[in-house]
């Protein structure tokens, strides 16, 4: 770090403390007033409009998000809203954005904003649906091989980390370990909940910069259902644990065809924002692993469901004081498909570099590759010329929704498949997709044909000169 960078940030720390105290002492005044001068900091990374949005938001005490805002702070210990603001929002958003975008033009590659780890396969839980299921205590990533790659991330500019499994938190104290020693970085774990304990709860007091989400699906009996009796019980333990701790935490929510109306409910959502939720991940259930059943894959009717559902309860007047992200309808957004590296990219628990945690194909490892080299190799180079893989963003993902295109990736490129059980071949894989892709393709024109939706920076390969030109 230059002497210039340790100033800035010496600077933007004291003006946190500040600012916290500032805000603390009277919410329903100085919110309004500090967001519009912090939130000005980001235009020109951002949309205007949203940007402005967000301000004249800010200013409505009965705004979803300004009762969100008062939330976090009375249910979070001040050291961590400090530490998440600085590494997310300062070293991720406002230092890591302008890096990665730099390295994007300079080494003509995606570059993520954010980057996903499996710590290992190994869980304790079985849950219907999950591949990690399958793949018991079979592989496990290094703590040295861990660091060394948020070491290399942080030289693109990636400072925010992600950690899937299997259950990342058998791992933990690696995790805290690397949680201390990047204060710079911000750090989330998806888990089952059953190893959240008052020692891990003071280790996440104490680093700051790591969150967790908790996986749920909806009522106790859609929930053990499909992740063994008892598993619900044990998630809402653990969300009281973190709320006494003042550890702002979130939920991941799997939907599929059979809990789409319980994990969409006003009484799941409401019983969520009481034990302590403040943002839910919505994945759309994918058929992978051998195992995988397709006909959990939500209907088009509830895909449409979920498009207005999304909407309704992200609402800054109807919705729910917790951020709610559905990484499927929520495409339009973000202009497509974010896989291949555009702004995350999988390294699962043998070290495989795949583009997506649902696509386990690759042709590099962190073993045998840098991260650069793995971005610059063909399964990823060909992932950046096809984004978006249709220019209807409701259609975003290449196997889901388009199976024809991930067909042909994989072919092209030779990349080989990762399962650690049984390998999948393409078009087994996607042959579970074609019926979806086919009854949603007129259900999602119609949505894009007669919706509004926003003009995304897509920075994306083919919009450039040479891209154009190929």
């Amino acid at each position: 770090m230059s002497f210039k960078d340790k100033i800035s940030k010496a600077a933007v720390s004291t003006l946190l403390d500040v600012a916290l105290k500032y805000i603390i002492r009277d919410p329903d005044k100085n919110i309004p007033k500090f967001a519009g001068r912090v939130l000005g900091l980001f235009k020109g990374l951002f949309p205007d409009r949203a940007i402005n949005g967000l301000i004249k938001g800010a200013s409505d005490p009965d705004n979803t998000y300004v009762k969100l805002a008062k939330n976090i702070l009375r249910d979070t210990d001040p050291h961590m809203i400090k530490t998440l603001a600085m590494s997310l929002g300062y070293e991720a958003g406002l230092k890591g954005t302008k890096a990665v975008r730099e390295n994007r033009e300079k080494h003509g590659c995606n570059i993520p904003f954010l980057l996903f780890m499996d710590p290992t396969s190994a869980c304790n839980l079985n849950c219907k649906g999950c591949w990690a299921a399958e793949y018991g205590h079979k592989q496990s990533l290094t703590y040295d091989e861990m660091s060394n790659v948020v070491k290399q991330g942080k030289e693109l500019g990636t400072h925010v980390y992600m950690y899937t499994g299997g259950e990342p938190l058998i791992k933990k104290n690696e995790l805290i370990r690397i949680c201390r020693e990047n204060p710079d970085c911000t750090f989330l774990a998806y888990t089952n909940a059953t190893l959240i304990d008052q020692k891990f709860c003071d280790d996440l007091k104490s680093v700051g910069n790591m969150s967790l989400a908790l996986s749920i699906e909806g009522s106790e009996e859609s929930n053990d259902w499909r992740r063994g009796e008892g598993a619900y019980a044990t998630t809402l333990r653990a969300m009281d644990l973190l709320k006494k701790n003042k550890i702002i935490f979130g939920i991941s929510v799997c939907y599929t065809r059979s809990n789409v109306d319980f994990v969409t409910s006003d009484e799941f959502l409401d019983l969520m924002v009481e034990k302590g939720v403040k943002f839910a991940f919505y994945f759309n259930y994918m058929p992978v692993g051998h195992e995988a059943d397709k006909n959990l894959i939500p209907s088009p009717a509830q895909r449409k469901y979920m498009y207005y559902w999304i909407r309704r309860t992200r609402n800054s007047k109807t919705g729910k004081p917790m951020f709610v992200f559905d990484f499927q309808n929520d495409g339009e957004f973000v202009g497509g498909c974010i896989a291949g590296g555009r702004n995350y990219f999988h390294i699962n628990s043998r070290g495989d570099m795949e583009p997506c945690v649902f696509i386990h194909y690759s042709d590099s490892n962190i073993r045998t590759h840098t991260l650069l080299e793995g971005l610059k190799n063909p399964l990823f180079a060909e992932y950046r010329k096809g984004q978006p893989f249709n220019d209807n963003h409701l259609r975003p993902c290449p196997m889901l929704e388009n199976p024809d295109k991930l067909r042909e990736i994989i072919k092209k490129t030779g990349a080989k498949s990762t399962d650690l059980i049984v390998e999948e071949d393409v078009d087994t894989l996607c042959g579970k997709c074609d019926e979806f892709a086919y009854e949603w393709q007129p259900v999602a024109d119609e949505l894009w044909a007669n919706n509004p939706h926003p003009k995304t920076f897509t920075q994306y390969y083919r919009d450039g000169g040479k891209g154009k030109i190929q």
